[in-house]
């Protein structure tokens, strides 16, 4: 199976002033595109693999799989859970009680996703994530695959890679991770919780 590149739903300067036009372009088309490319690269190299039954490499391609895959999966996750900014951006219905439950109430929650993706030691991800139970957790990935809690499923993640914000934010990630909260779909968000309530997948 070949994996593609997944097309934005909204135009490059959608998410300005909070995202601006510039990295958002670089960051899907040229470092999302990386990832793709890297995951199909590895799937053939393994299919390779399987043909001649030469696995000497087997290591050395598994991560490659397992890394340009997760970095595509989360990116197009990234894209999808993101939407023009607006101050007073806030979750409601099921996916708020389930904050206010989970965490105490909506600052408590904010307070705690910000400073665990401000967080990450070098490159990685910041991951609201659901159970089956309806449970919310939320935790940071170094890289895109490391520090993994397995039984959870992602319901938003927040990309703190260098790539990800440095044109426009230099060093200061807090505030692009701030900033990020106002772009949040929450409606997005909540479709997914939603559907991860009760799955044998979570």
């Amino acid at each position: 199976m070949e994996f593609t590149l997944p097309e934005l739903t909204y135009a490059y300067d959608a998410l300005e002033p909070l995202y601006d036009k510039e990295t958002l372009t670089i960051h899907h088309d040229k470092h999302h595109a990386g990832y793709v490319k890297g995951l199909n690269n590895a799937m053939a190299k393994l299919a390779e693999c399987r043909e001649s039954g030469d696995y000497s490499l087997i290591k050395h391609w598994e991560r490659e799989q397992a890394f340009h895959g997760a970095g595509h999966l989360l990116h197009s996750m990234f894209w999808e859970n993101m939407r023009p900014g607006k101050d007073d951006n806030k979750a409601d219905g099921e996916l708020l009680a389930g904050i206010d439950k989970w965490f105490g109430s909506w600052d408590k929650f904010v307070a705690q996703f910000v400073a665990a993706t401000c967080a990450v030691e070098g490159s990685g991800w910041g991951v609201l994530a659901s159970c089956a139970d309806g449970s919310l957790h939320v935790f940071a990935v170094e890289n895109h695959q490391k520090v993994w809690v397995q039984g959870l499923k992602p319901i938003m993640v927040c990309d703190v890679w260098e790539h990800a914000y440095y044109l426009k934010y230099q060093n200061r990630r807090k505030e692009w991770v701030t900033n990020f909260m106002k772009l949040a779909n929450w409606e997005k968000v909540s479709a997914r919780y939603e559907s991860c309530k009760g799955s044998k997948e979570c």
